[in-house]
């Protein structure tokens, strides 16, 4: 099971995100470079799964909590873009995220990293940025460097992190092809 550990936007955050890019969409649409994450697919990924066995979920949740109930909340807020590989040519445009307390999403991956991979799974050990991912490049990379621009005011409401979901992902059984998402378990973080 394709799986992510990940800190979801509230629906206010969600709300403003989307306000800022609709036109931002509309600017672009004709040229069809870009296909835009779902509202209710934005998050931030803090541990990949590619590959669940799903006999080691249960360990997983069960590690997860333990790890929910020794670390607290943090305030976030998603502020100005991004591109990967670079906004000359991107496959990633992605929204920043700004910490009440920095080094704490770092710190949280490296530990959930390490949860997953003690519950016996495979994570993928790539370098951890803090993003969400608003939008995919269609057929290879594409300039981004006018969007990146036009996000650099983006700045959505703070809210408290207090919460972790695990996700499993879907690949292709969503609208248009996209993914489906299914929370299978959220953590709560300790006080």
């Amino acid at each position: 099971m394709r799986v992510f550990v990940a800190v979801v936007p509230p629906p206010e955050v969600v709300s403003a995100l989307e306000d800022l890019l609709a036109p931002r969409r509309e600017a672009v649409a004709a040229r069809e470079e870009w296909r835009w994450t779902r509202p209710e697919h934005l998050h931030l990924t803090l541990a990949f799964v590619p590959d669940l066995q799903e006999w080691r979920e249960e360990e997983l949740v069960e590690e997860g909590q333990r790890y929910a109930d020794r670390h607290r909340p943090v305030d976030l807020r998603l502020a100005g873009a991004g591109a990967f590989p670079d906004p000359g040519l991107a496959r990633v445009l992605w929204a920043g995220v700004e910490e009440g307390e920095p080094g704490t999403l770092a710190a949280w991956a490296k530990g959930l990293r390490a949860v997953a991979s003690h519950a016996g799974a495979r994570v993928d050990g790539t370098r951890f940025t803090p993003h969400v991912t608003l939008a995919r490049a269609v057929g290879g990379r594409h300039p981004a460097g006018h969007l990146v621009q036009s996000l650099d005011t983006l700045r959505t409401p703070v809210w408290s992190a207090s919460r972790i979901d695990l996700v499993a992902s879907y690949l292709g059984q969503g609208p248009g092809g996209t993914p489906r998402y299914e929370t299978r378990h959220s953590w709560t973080l300790g006080e």
